[in-house]
């Protein structure tokens, strides 16, 4: 009986271990995709857009440019298939810190003011988004303020 308990601790040990992989994944993910339904939000492709796009996702992640292109496509690809935002924000809100998640704002934000206007599809994304991450609105003001200022 002992060894049978001993066994099942050992696999859920490995199997946490093995998830910490994936986990770390399906975050950058999850990041990766609501920066693009930024972008995507005022109907206009616009290559300034998705360089800040990618150049955050560099920064955050601390990947090269050939990783954040990756991530990017994939994150595409999930967007393209993606029926609400609350998967994506609820995985953030329940492992990032409120430091992460204000980074993740301030990152949405770049994104929004990349091609120096501010469209009203954007702006309540962006709302939208900092709300279900649980971020106060008085960090989103002042972040938004924050990356107004540097655009």
């Amino acid at each position: 009986m002992l060894g049978k308990l001993t066994a099942l601790f050992d696999r859920a040990l490995r199997q946490d271990n093995e998830d910490v992989g994936e986990r770390e994944h399906a975050l950058r993910l999850a990041t990766a995709v609501l920066l693009l339904e930024v972008a995507r939000a005022d109907y206009v492709a616009d290559p300034a857009e998705d360089d800040a796009v990618l150049a955050s996702i560099q920064q955050f992640f601390a990947f090269d440019e050939d990783a954040a292109t990756l991530l990017v496509e994939e994150a595409r690809r999930e967007a393209d298939h993606a029926v609400e935002l609350q998967q994506f924000t609820r995985r953030l809100h329940e492992q990032l810190s409120l430091a992460e998640k204000q980074r993740v704002v301030e990152m949405l934000w770049q994104v929004a003011l990349a091609d120096k206007r501010l469209d009203k599809h954007e702006d309540h994304l962006v709302r939208r988004i900092a709300a279900l991450l649980y971020v106060p609105h008085s960090d989103l003001i002042r972040i938004r303020n924050r990356v107004r200022g540097d655009a």
